[in-house]
């Protein structure tokens, strides 16, 4: 049975009338048009469909669109403020953590939650976040290099905020 469920996305409020148990990926990916959350597995292990829930990294595979129901929803397309970069982007991209962009969106949206919670994380924390975020192509050293980068540029952000 088709309920109507309300939400932002992006900052945008939606209004999406489906199948209360269908995952939050599909209604993303296949309603919204908002490709860059990646289908890998389908069954949240691979977190390529990293989404943030208000706030939260959450598999968007395995979400039900219900869950998202009053809350806020954040893609990869919705990291960027302004037409600039979110700090997270930036440092991927300056470091080569990119490779070939498949997992990556649900690694920056992971790391900046991460990154929201605890803005001076260790190495340990940065691996443990990151640790369910399958990447093929092998490039975890970099992606350690570019968290650490944006690390460095929110705080050399929040300085100049002063």
């Amino acid at each position: 049975m088709k309920t109507t469920f309300r939400f932002a996305v992006n900052g945008r409020a939606r209004i999406i009338k489906t199948e209360g148990d269908r995952p939050l990926l599909e209604v993303l990916r296949e309603d919204l048009g908002l490709t860059g959350t990646k289908y890998g597995c389908g069954e949240g292990q691979c977190r390529a469909c990293t989404v943030l829930l208000d706030g939260k990294a959450v598999t968007s595979c395995l979400t039900p669109v219900s869950a998202a129901a009053g809350k806020k929803v954040v893609t990869i397309e919705g990291l960027a403020t302004d037409g600039k970069l979110h700090p997270v982007q930036e440092a991927f991209a300056a470091e080569g953590a990119i490779q070939c962009g498949y997992c990556v969106p649900g690694m920056i949206l992971t790391t900046a939650a991460l990154l929201e919670k605890n803005a001076r994380p260790t190495d340990r924390q940065i691996v443990d976040a990151l640790n369910g975020n399958l990447c093929r192509c092998s490039g975890y050293p970099r992606i350690l290099v570019a968290v650490r980068r944006a690390v460095e540029m929110r705080g050399a952000a929040d300085a100049g905020q002063d």
